[in-house]
């Protein structure tokens, strides 16, 4: 089965890499944009969805979704903004878009959105669970399960969520920031604390218990990166 072809334009690159990061995770393949006239030539270039920030430099998302409809394309348009007035949602939903979500969003009920307009128009995508191993260390999403040697450490579901994360981007600095929306998702309305403190579970669960080296490791000043065993 083909993945199915998304464009996700949104100006902010922190926000654009976020979803991208999600979206492909669950089997979407991504194009990104960050401008109108770039998101117009992704769109005719090939693709079965497309993502949308309304507040696009150069063309807006109002326009885009005009100028797609004029032409034709029927592809279904998820509108993102940061606008939460009702006269905006109606714009977009009058102009032809599919549905309409607000920022702050979690980018799970983001993804569900998608695959509810993916099934609607008879695609089904189905994600391939991650298995990770590193030495004596497995992760596994479809288990929901972070084995040390086999055996289940038996990690709480945000402690597994914030494992998945990082393991899945070995070498990869993350802000604390950026661990917020990824694993607590837009939404969340606590500080960059929780991060600090599920980490500290997490080290003792994978250290002190498991006796492993220190796999998740402090970016002073900035936030956390796994490292391979």
């Amino acid at each position: 089965m083909a993945a199915l072809r998304i464009v996700v334009a949104e100006d902010d690159l922190a926000i654009r890499e976020l979803l991208v990061h999600h979206l492909t995770r669950e089997g979407f393949r991504c194009t990104e944009t960050g401008d109108g006239p770039s998101t117009l030539r992704a769109i005719r270039a090939g693709a079965d969805l497309l993502l949308l920030d309304v507040g696009l430099p150069v063309v807006d998302g109002f326009d885009i979704v005009r100028t797609l409809r004029r032409e034709g394309r029927g592809l279904p348009v998820v509108m993102v903004t940061a606008r939460g007035d009702e006269v905006d949602r109606v714009i977009g939903l009058e102009l032809g878009a599919d549905d309409y979500v607000s920022k702050p969003f979690s980018p799970r009920e983001l993804i569900a959105r998608v695959r509810a307009l993916a099934r609607r128009g008879g695609i089904v995508v189905d994600a391939a669970p991650v298995l990770l191993r590193f030495d004596r260390l497995e992760v596994d999403e479809a288990a929901r399960e972070v084995r040390v040697d086999g055996v289940d450490i038996a990690l709480k579901p945000r402690e597994f969520a914030l494992m998945l994360q990082l393991a899945s981007n070995p070498g990869v600095a993350f802000s604390r920031a950026a661990l917020l929306q990824a694993v607590w998702g837009f939404d969340f309305d606590g500080d960059e604390r929780t991060v600090d403190v599920h980490v500290r579970r997490l080290r003792a669960k994978l250290e002190d218990e498991a006796s492993l080296p220190r796999l998740v490791q402090t970016i002073h000043g900035f936030g956390y990166k796994f490292a391979r065993c």
